[in-house]
C-alpha cells in the first residue's frame, strides 16, 4: 500500500498537471458578513466532469500497470466518481464497470453511461450494498477494484492537490470547510493543509441522518456501513472509509451536522447569491456557515465546493421548498 505524504501529494500534482483545470477561489462578502471573517469558495463545482472526483480517478487510472490496464477495472459509486472514472477510462483506453445505487441522480447516471463505461445500476438504494457488489463481481473476475475513497492515492489526489491549491492561492487562509462522505476529498485535504499550516483548522460537514464522521469519533474507530436514507445529497451517505478516517481524526476542529432542508437553502443561497449551481453534496459546507454549525471561526475562511452535477428534477424541487 502506498504511504500518505507529502512527496505523494506532489506526485499526484505532477501528474495532474495540465490533465484537470486549476479552479479558482472565489470571495463570499455574504458568507463573509455571516461568518464574521473573511470567506472564500474553492469552486471544484467547475472541475472537469462536474467535480473533484477527476483528481483521483486520473491519477489512480495513470498507475495501472499495462496488464491492468487491458484486464479493465470496476469501481462502485454514488456518480461523480463514476462519471470521473468513466472521463479518464475513456481517454486512456481502459474498460470500466461502474457499479452505481439504484437511487442514483439521473444526471450523472447518463452521464456515466454516455460516456461509454459499463453500468451496472445496483438493486439497492444505498452504496455501502451497492459496493459490496461491485467489489464481488471485481473478485469474480480478477480486474482490480478503484475504490472511490479508501486508498492513500485517491486521498492524496482529491483532497491533497486540493489542499495544496488552496493554501497556494488563499495562504492567509486558517479555517476550512470540507464535505464528509466516504473521507477521500476530507481525509487528503486534512493530511496536507496540518502538515502544510498546522495552526488552520478544519470543520467536517455532514448530513445529519448519515453523519459516518462523527459516530466514529464517537466510538474510536470508523464507522464502515451505514442504512442509506432518503437524499439527494448522495455523495455523503454511507459509512466513512478507514484511510481518510485515520487521517482526519486527529486533525479536525469539529463537524458540522446538517439537514436536507438547511442543505437546499444553501444551494438556493449559492444560485442567488453567486449564480453558481452545485449539488446538495457540495452545498454542505456553506449550509455550515449559514446556519453557524460550522462553530466560532479565527480566521480567513475556504468553504470546499465539491461538484454540480444535479439532474434537473432535483433542482427544481430544491427551488420549489
Amino acid at each position: 500500500m502506498t504511504a500518505l505524504d507529502m512527496p505523494l501529494v506532489l506526485e499526484a500534482r505532477r501528474a495532474l498537471a495540465g490533465r484537470i483545470r486549476r479552479t479558482p477561489l472565489e470571495p463570499s462578502p455574504a458568507l463573509s458578513e455571516q461568518a464574521g471573517v473573511p470567506v472564500f469558495l474553492k469552486l471544484e463545482n467547475l472541475q472537469l466532469t462536474g467535480s473533484f472526483k477527476i483528481r483521483g480517478a486520473f491519477f489512480v487510472l495513470s498507475r495501472l500497470s499495462g496488464a491492468q490496464r487491458e484486464k479493465g477495472i470496476v469501481t462502485c459509486s454514488a456518480g461523480n466518481h463514476g462519471k470521473a472514472v468513466a472521463h479518464v477510462a475513456r481517454a486512456l483506453g481502459i474498460p470500466a464497470e461502474i457499479h452505481v445505487p439504484r437511487s442514483v441522480d439521473e444526471s450523472k447516471y447518463r452521464a456515466i453511461v454516455a460516456l461509454g463505461a459499463n453500468v451496472v445500476r445496483s438493486e439497492h438504494d444505498g452504496f455501502d450494498d451497492t459496493e459490496r457488489i461491485a467489489r464481488a463481481a471485481a473478485a469474480s473476475s480478477g480486474r482490480p477494484f478503484l475504490t472511490a475513497f479508501d486508498d492513500e492515492a485517491i486521498l492524496a489526489a482529491n483532497g491533497g492537490t486540493l489542499a495544496a491549491e488552496v493554501l497556494e492561492d488563499c495562504p492567509e487562509a486558517r479555517a476550512f470547510l470540507v464535505p464528509v462522505g466516504g473521507a477521500g476529498l476530507a481525509g487528503g485535504f486534512a493530511f496536507y493543509a496540518k502538515n502544510a499550516l498546522p495552526e488552520g483548522t478544519i470543520v467536517g460537514c455532514q448530513h445529519a441522518l448519515s453523519p459516518a464522521l462523527a459516530l466514529s469519533l464517537e466510538r474510536g474507530e470508523a464507522v464502515l456501513t451505514l442504512p442509506p436514507i432518503a437524499t439527494t445529497a448522495g455523495g455523503l451517505e454511507g459509512g466513512i472509509g478507514r484511510t481518510g478516517f485515520s487521517y482526519l481524526k486527529e486533525r479536525l476542529a469539529g463537524v458540522a451536522l446538517l439537514t436536507e432542508e438547511e442543505i437546499f437553502e444553501a444551494v438556493r443561497f449559492l444560485l442567488d447569491r453567486h449564480q453558481y449551481l452545485v449539488e446538495p453534496s457540495a452545498a454542505v459546507t456553506v449550509a455550515a456557515l449559514l446556519t453557524g454549525k460550522a462553530g466560532r471561526l479565527d480566521g480567513p475562511a475556504v468553504a470546499v465546493l465539491s461538484g454540480r452535477n444535479v439532474a434537473l428534477p432535483t433542482l427544481r424541487r430544491i427551488l420549489a421548498a
